[in-house]
């Protein structure tokens, strides 16, 4: 069993430190390399030219050794960044596959209460929209067992109420109520899960008018908030939390 663990950071980070240490590698050679490659004798006389000499030839060498060496720390570099990338790009190439792995169950799952009764056995329900008259529509319900309900879309004509926040199924949350038009509520917050989920927020009111109501909870939870003008009311709260007044 391997107990090395490596990420595609870690990695990258690493040919950075490798290409830095080369770097100050690099500067301290050549900042030896005019003392110690032409060492001057200490004497005239023939030892001290030959201790000099020997001196300078194993410096020179060094430098040789240092330039070969550098040239392998940069292949290095490039060779760990070049890793990092693979390494990214497969990871990435993973986790898509793993999507699309999910998301394909999720779709067989959800099949045949999609067909049956437009709402997924597991998952949320989708946001409602904008319509081309102006008109929000409701949020989609919740997952039949887990799932929270789609928010429902705000509303810009007048007097148009803002679509209803979709409700959950088994566990999960209520939708937020969307928008309303002048003169009109938002739209009521959605019915939290049956055991456990607090009930969606109330939609915000249009000029001139009221915020919706917050959805109910049911049997544990909070009711739903009404976050919008004077005149929404709360939802219920289920057996788990309180109602909280608008």
């Amino acid at each position: 069993m391997s107990f090395v663990i490596a990420t595609p950071e870690a990695v990258a980070g690493a040919a950075v430190d490798i290409a830095r240490i080369g770097s100050w590698l690099n500067e301290a050679n050549a900042a030896a390399a005019g003392s110690t490659t032409a060492v001057l004798a200490a004497a005239g006389d023939e030892v001290s030219a030959a201790a000099a000499s020997l001196f300078s030839g194993y410096a020179q060498e060094y430098q040789a050794l240092s330039v070969r060496a550098a040239v392998f720390q940069e292949q290095l570099a490039w060779a760990v960044r070049g890793g990092a990338g693979a390494y990214a790009a497969a990871e990435a190439a993973n986790q898509s596959l793993l999507e699309l792995l999910v998301e394909d169950a999720l779709l067989l799952i959800n099949f045949p209460t999609n067909l049956l009764l437009d709402r997924p056995l597991i998952g949320n329900g989708y946001n409602g929209t904008t319509t081309a008259q102006g008109v929000g529509t409701p949020g989609g319900a919740g997952g039949l067992l887990i799932g929270s309900g789609g928010n429902g879309g705000d509303s810009i004509a007048a007097g148009v109420p803002g679509g209803i926040g979709g409700s959950s199924g088994l566990l999960g949350a209520g939708g937020t109520g969307g928008m309303g038009g002048l003169g009109a509520p938002g739209g009521a917050g959605g019915t939290g899960g049956l055991l456990y989920g607090n009930g969606g927020i109330g939609g915000i009111g249009g000029p001139f008018s009221t915020g919706g109501p917050g959805g109910s909870a049911q049997l544990i939870g909070n009711g739903g908030n009404n976050v919008g003008n004077v005149g929404g009311k709360g939802g219920s709260g289920g057996n788990g939390g309180d109602g909280v007044g608008g």
